[in-house]
C-alpha cells in the first residue's frame, strides 16, 4: 500500500510485487527483473528462497533477489505483521538472510536461530543462475556488515552527499568482514526530478526529501550521475514515480533519460 508517515491505512494501487515480477518474466526475454527490496518479514525465508529459484527458471535466469529487514510501518499494522524494534528486526533479517542464500546455494539446508528454524530444508528447482545473485538495500552500519557477509550486491537511496556518507560506511564494513569492495555490485537510486525553470526547482525541494531527490535540469543531473559514479556506483536507478502521473509520460520521461542523459556516458 502507499506509505503514510501517520501510520494509517492509505487508498492506491500497488501491486504485489512478486506476482507482478513473475507477469514479467513470462513476457519478456532480456530485461533484468528485481525487488527493490523485499522485506523479510512478509514472506518467511524458505518461501522467499524458493519464490525466487522458481522466477529464475521462468526467465532463464534474469532475477535480482533484492531484500531487506522492512520500514514501512502502516503496511505493518494494517496486514498485522510484526516489524520488530531495532536489533530484533536486524537479528531477524541475519538470520533470514543466511537461510535464503544457503537454500538457493546448496542442496539442503539446515538453520536454527531465535527467529527461525529449519530441518534439511531444499529448493528444487535450483535457481538458473550460480548463483543467483542477492542484493540488500541498505545504508546502516550493522545492516552493511551483513551485506558484506552473505550478499552479492549492495543498494541505497541518496543523491551525491547522502550516497558519500553511506559508501564510506559500507566500505567499512566491507573491511571489517573482510569483504572486497570490487566484489560486490553497488546500485543507487534516487528521486529524479527533471526540471528546468528555478521556479519549479525551488517548488520541488520544498516538499521532496532532502537527502534522495535530484532535482533539476539534464546538465545538472548528467554531472550528479558522474560523481555517482565517481564514488563508484556500478549501477544508477531512476524511480518512475517522480517522472509523470501516467504511464504515457513516465514513458516519455525515461526516453528522454535515455536518449538526453545516457548517452554521455
Amino acid at each position: 500500500m502507499p506509505n503514510d508517515e501517520s501510520s494509517v491505512t492509505k487508498d492506491g494501487d500497488v501491486f504485489e510485487c512478486w506476482s507482478m515480477i513473475s507477469a514479467i518474466a513470462a513476457i519478456t526475454q532480456q530485461l533484468r527483473i528485481g525487488s527493490l527490496v523485499s522485506p523479510t518479514t512478509f514472506r518467511h525465508p524458505t518461501v522467499l528462497a524458493n519464490t525466487a529459484a522458481t522466477i529464475d527458471q521462468i526467465s532463464d535466469g534474469r532475477l535480482t533477489l533484492g531484500v531487506g529487514a522492512g520500514w514501512q510501518v502502516n503496511e505493518h499494522l494494517a496486514y498485522g505483521v510484526d516489524l520488530l524494534e531495532g536489533k530484533d528486526r536486524v537479528d531477524r533479517f541475519e538470520e533470514a538472510i543466511q537461510i535464503v542464500a544457503s537454500m538457493l546455494r546448496n542442496d539442503r539446508t539446515d538453520f536454527a536461530g531465535k527467529h527461525f528454524s529449519i530441518v534439511d530444508a531444499p529448493c528444487q528447482p535450483c535457481p538458473v543462475q550460480e548463483p543467483l545473485p542477492i542484493m540488500v538495500g541498505t545504508g546502516g552500519p550493522r545492516m552493511s556488515k551483513i551485506t558484506a557477509r552473505f550478499a552479492d550486491e549492495w543498494n541505497t537511496w541518496g543523491h551525491v552527499s547522502t550516497a558519500t556518507e553511506r559508501v564510506a560506511t559500507f566500505a567499512q564494513a566491507c573491511q571489517k568482514v573482510d569483504r572486497d569492495w570490487n566484489d560486490i555490485h553497488k546500485s543507487v537510486q534516487a528521486m529524479f526530478f527533471l526540471v528546468d525553470d528555478q521556479d519549479t526547482i525551488e517548488k520541488i525541494r520544498k516538499v521532496a526529501p532532502n537527502d534522495r531527490s535530484i532535482i533539476g535540469s539534464n546538465e545538472y543531473i548528467i554531472d550528479q550521475i558522474g560523481q555517482l559514479i565517481g564514488l563508484g556506483f556500478d549501477e544508477i536507478i531512476f524511480p518512475d514515480f517522480t517522472l509523470g502521473k501516467d504511464a504515457q509520460t513516465r514513458l516519455d520521461s525515461y526516453e528522454k533519460i535515455r536518449t538526453e542523459i545516457l548517452n554521455h556516458f
